[in-house]
């Protein structure tokens, strides 16, 4: 982003590989330049392969064009594992003149394993500078201030955006299976240790499902599964999906609706795990499976974001990017 201004914004994402062929390095930022099983690589090589490619970048792009239109602010994006990276995206932001900016994680729910990682990318993590390269690229030290997110699974916007998605296509489905179905909320699963060792993100993530249930007004017979476990590195946080699914056939069900609510657009996780395997799964065990539209770019969420922003910026740069506005 070009724009000069004292006041920004910073949306932070985990980022998406441009192809097939990027996947291994893609991975090696990942995992912070640890090896990964040969077999392991190959997997993730072919579910990308199912879908194409990643649309994760250009939707976030997106979605910082679409705060930037309702703040009337610079709005920058970085990833932590891919192009435009965190650090080089800091140091465009110092080059255009930038003295004070709020960054957000597209990643509600906090959890070291992901908004950790971005502060860490963003911040550095106190170690000397070294010549090595680092995976992924590492910051340091930003020569301006920056509030710093930590989480906003419970913001009022971001339910209310959820809600909409769900009701949208949750309806639908309900008509063509002929009464409601039982929905699944699901979040990326993260290591169990994490967990155990204080981390908040179980507990924030089943809070959001809890919001935007009430919210939609569903029935106590929705539940929660985390998705996407891991293929190596100990136990991951369950249940999982498939075991949720053969729950709900256990119960004399043959349809589920899952809407994810650890996600704020359509990736790999989405479009394969969900779309392909899920589904996969789920018809081989004679069940229907519908899903809930990603938010993309969702109106209320732009404005869940906005509001955010504002809130943390504070009255006096909300006031100077007015009467900026007024003078153009």
């Amino acid at each position: 982003m070009s724009a000069a201004g004292e006041t920004a914004v910073l949306l932070l994402a985990h980022g998406s590989p441009d192809s097939v062929a990027d996947v291994p390095e893609f991975l090696r930022n990942v995992t912070s330049g640890r090896a990964i099983p040969p077999q392991v690589i190959e997997e993730i090589k072919h579910r990308y392969g199912k879908i194409g490619r990643s649309p994760l970048r250009e939707i976030t792009l997106q979605q910082g064009e679409l705060c930037a239109a309702e703040l009337k602010l610079p709005v920058y994006v970085g990833m932590r594992n891919w192009t435009p990276y965190i650090p080089d995206v800091v140091a465009q932001m110092t080059s255009d003149g930038v003295t004070q900016a709020v960054a957000i994680c597209l990643a509600p729910q906090n959890s070291r394993t992901s908004v950790g990682l971005y502060r860490r990318a963003l911040f550095g993590d106190g170690s000397a500078l070294s010549a090595e390269p680092t995976y992924p690229p590492m910051g340091r030290d930003p020569k301006f201030d920056i509030e710093f997110v930590e989480s906003w699974h419970d913001h009022p916007l971001l339910v209310q955006a959820f809600a909409e998605r769900l009701l949208e296509t949750w309806r639908a489905a309900s008509a063509e299976y002929g009464r409601e179905v039982p929905v699944t909320f699901t979040a990326h699963s993260v290591p169990s240790r994490t967990i155990a060792e204080g981390d908040p993100y179980e507990a924030q993530a089943q809070q959001t499902a809890e919001l935007v249930a009430k919210s939609a007004q569903l029935d106590s017979s929705w539940q929660f599964a985390f998705q996407s476990q891991g293929m190596s590195g100990g136990p991951w946080l369950g249940p999982t999906v498939e075991s949720a699914v053969l729950a709900l056939k256990g119960a004399g069900h043959s349809g589920v609706f899952i809407q994810p609510i650890g996600f704020l657009c359509d990736h790999v996780e989405i479009l394969y795990d969900i779309d392909i395997a899920f589904r996969d799964f789920a018809r081989q065990n004679g069940m229907n499976l519908w899903r809930a539209q990603s938010l993309n770019a969702s109106p209320v969420l732009i404005r869940a974001l906005a509001d955010l922003a504002r809130s943390r910026l504070g009255s006096h740069a909300m006031n100077q990017v007015q009467v900026q506005g007024t003078q153009c």
